[in-house]
């Protein structure tokens, strides 16, 4: 039996909502933690990280962590596409989908990062991700050479997801028990 995108949605988002603020915050320690062990972090200056939805696993301390150690950009949805913004506590305002966004016109190239940090509803044995469903990481990951990292709890890791044509796969994924790399350059 398969399951499609929108069972897979569905299902994540019951699991989410019943985690305690505890869980939240031991599950994203654990994954941030782990990130910052990898080559691909340590290597690079340039990293795209995402301001956290509140069931999303939180990005917030780490990116306050290293806002002063590394270059840090956030997405801001333009239209279909994210343009990326240089990371300041005092730029950041309420956009799309009621997201904190960078304000401001200092706009940088996806082919500037050297690693992007991935949100996703869902992640796979094979790199694929299963996001909200509007393509907007599928969109900026075609086009950039950076190390892409998907970031999620546990249980948001299946054996496999459905896949499309468009959908781009990811580097690596990380979760709380799960460090997978996938060779794909």
């Amino acid at each position: 039996m398969t399951i499609d995108k929108r069972e897979i949605r569905s299902l994540v988002k019951a699991r989410k909502s019943q985690l305690t603020d505890e869980e939240r915050s031991k599950a994203a320690k654990a994954v941030f933690d782990e990130l910052e062990r990898t080559t691909a972090f340590l290597e690079a200056d340039r990293i795209l990280m995402y301001h956290s939805l509140p069931d999303e696993l939180s990005t917030l301390e780490f990116i306050e962590k290293w806002n002063d150690r590394k270059q840090l950009f956030l997405p801001r949805v333009n239209g279909v596409n994210l343009e990326l913004l240089p990371y300041r506590h005092t730029n950041l305002r309420h956009g799309a989908f009621n997201i904190e966004e960078p304000e401001g016109d200092e706009i940088v190239a996806a082919e500037f990062m050297e690693l992007i940090v991935v949100p996703g509803v869902a992640f796979d044995r094979q790199g694929n991700r299963v996001g909200r469903g509007k393509g907007f990481y599928d969109r900026l990951l075609a086009g950039t050479k950076a190390i892409t990292v998907g970031v999620g709890y546990d249980f948001q890791l299946f054996d496999i997801v459905p896949t499309e044509p468009h959908d781009t796969p990811l580097d690596v994924i990380i979760t709380e028990s799960s460090h997978l790399v996938f060779l794909r350059r």
